[in-house]
């Protein structure tokens, strides 16, 4: 049966630390605070564990999970993210794909671990407004087709691999936000969390608190999910 989350219910941010924890080498904040990463891998998973990112970026969540005992694996779509990730973090298992693909690049005859139980998911995806955006955030903005519904349809899609991929005791942890652009608020949190429900049992969800919020963000939170009991249809 699912568990209740083991992450706090609420966890705290600063805007400074944040700024401050910018990857070396990154030329945008797009990365995830240190300090909730460690509460998410800490609680969620133990020492030996395997823990997949599936839009790895500047790999914080893998060099986290190495520093913390785990071993580490991460998707990324950008080939020079991915040269940048090999040489960052040397010992996390790097695949150059897109997180569309998850299931056939994770459990496919090419994929490095093909056989090993994963026991965390930690995915901090693109974000998108739901108007506005012609970017398409799952092309890391490089094709100007953007649509939110077919957006939130592909983290779907997203979420039902990650359900086939997760040990069925194992936590999938996603960092979402809603974002108010342009004189209009977009509830990425809410809607996510339908789409992702659709193929992920949720257990919890935190809420993180920033002393101010980066970027466009009015909103930030972690929704803790388990694989089903019983597949979604």
């Amino acid at each position: 049966m699912p568990q209740v989350s083991p992450l706090d219910s609420q966890l705290s941010a600063t805007h400074d630390t944040f700024v401050a924890e910018r990857p070396s080498g990154a030329d945008e904040d797009v990365h995830m605070v240190v300090s909730i990463v460690d509460h998410i891998i800490e609680r969620c998973s133990k020492p030996g564990d395997l823990v997949f990112d599936p839009f790895a970026g500047f790999g914080t969540t893998l060099i986290r999970a190495i520093a913390l005992g785990r071993e580490a694996l991460g998707i990324e779509l950008l080939p020079e993210r991915v040269d940048y990730l090999h040489e960052r973090v040397p010992n996390a298992h790097i695949i150059e794909g897109d997180s569309r693909e998850l299931l056939k690049l994770v459990r496919g005859p090419e994929a490095p671990l093909p056989d090993a139980a994963i026991k965390l998911i930690v995915a901090s995806p693109p974000f998108m407004t739901a108007e506005n955006h012609e970017p398409d955030p799952l092309t890391a903005y490089e094709k100007n087709d953007g649509d939110y519904d077919r957006y939130l349809s592909e983290l779907s899609l997203i979420a039902a691999q990650c359900a086939r991929v997760i040990a069925p005791d194992g936590f999938v942890v996603w960092n979402l936000a809603d974002i108010h652009h342009m004189d209009l608020t977009t509830y990425l949190i809410r809607d996510c969390k339908r789409a992702l429900g659709r193929h992920l049992t949720l257990v919890g969800e935190t809420e993180i608190l920033w002393d101010k919020y980066p970027h466009d963000l009015i909103a930030d939170a972690l929704l803790v999910f388990q694989r089903p009991a019983v597949e979604h249809r």
